[in-house]
């Protein structure tokens, strides 16, 4: 099995149920509220380990609670702790769940704004020894260029999870990514269309190798140079969306990381995915691979 480095973002996610998102001016009573790991790295990396990943997660976390919470929790399930303390305050996300399961998130970045390319240079070691380079954009943006880039230099095949949506990266960006896994809306932001397909074939022309769209309850999109298929997604009671993107990326690299093919990939991480969605909460609802089986 190749070895994956998760490099990225965590948080501590404070979660809120509700009946109904609140609009501009409005007040809503909530039913319940939790404390949970979080941060679409840490997240990545959970998964990867909870699935049997061989991982290491690289980014920072401040002196406090919150980010022994993560560190903890990542040990958990065997990640490799490679996540610097420094003194300033862990990321938290404020995560908003209604009645359909569909969330909302406002992201204060905290130690994650911290992962610049000295950090990244002084982890060198870490890229050279691993095989499979997965990031998101919850660290600064010239830093996620930085590290795919290098990671291209030194022959690694690098997977990018472009969450949140960002309208204006860099070009040079999508050349160094092998394969990019936005959703629905975030591709559609990415390239500025309006039609899924055509932005999936956007990215492919702006460089990456291989574009895979997640579709909520439709399913996925997987598109090539040459090639375009459709998957389905499993028929299930959805609770929280939360981590769904995060755990689908993990178990996409999972697979490569086992020399299977992006196809395979896209199916066994729509099981794990539509495990993730019948649960509430971030790494809390990512199951074991013992689960995913019996699906």
């Amino acid at each position: 099995m190749k070895k994956v480095l998760v490099v990225g973002s965590l948080n501590v996610d404070y979660s809120i149920k509700t009946d109904k998102m609140p609009v501009v001016g409005e007040t809503v009573l909530g039913k319940e509220y939790s404390l949970n790991p979080g941060g679409k790295g840490a997240n990545c990396a959970y998964a990867l380990g909870k699935l049997g990943g061989n991982v290491s997660m690289l980014g920072m976390v401040g002196n406090d609670e919150n980010g022994k919470l993560l560190k903890d929790n990542l040990k958990s399930v065997n990640v490799k702790d490679c996540v610097k303390e420094i003194d300033t305050k862990t990321g938290v996300a404020f995560v908003t769940v209604d009645s359909n399961g569909d969330n909302s998130i406002i992201v204060i970045s905290g130690s994650n704004t911290k992962v610049d390319k000295s950090f990244i240079d002084e982890n060198i070691d870490l890229l050279k020894e691993s095989d499979i380079i997965v990031m998101q954009l919850e660290i600064p943006i010239d830093t996620v260029l930085y590290t795919l880039k290098l990671a291209k230099e030194l022959g690694k095949t690098t997977i990018l999870d472009p969450a949140p949506g960002k309208a204006d990266l860099p070009l040079e960006l999508f050349k160094y990514v092998d394969v990019i896994k936005p959703n629905e809306t975030e591709v559609m932001t990415l390239t500025g269309k309006d039609d899924i397909g055509n932005a999936a074939r956007d990215l492919v022309e702006k460089g990456c190798k291989n574009v895979v769209v997640t579709l909520g309850g439709d399913g996925a999109l997987y598109v090539t140079s040459d090639f375009m298929k459709k998957y389905d997604a499993l028929d299930v009671e959805v609770v929280d969306t939360t981590a769904a993107g995060d755990s689908f990326t993990a178990a996409l690299t999972l697979a490569i990381s086992q020399d299977k093919t992006i196809e395979e990939g896209i199916e066994f991480a729509s099981k794990v995915s539509a495990i993730v969605v019948t649960r509430a909460g971030a790494q809390g609802s990512i199951p074991s691979m013992d689960e995913v089986n019996n699906l």
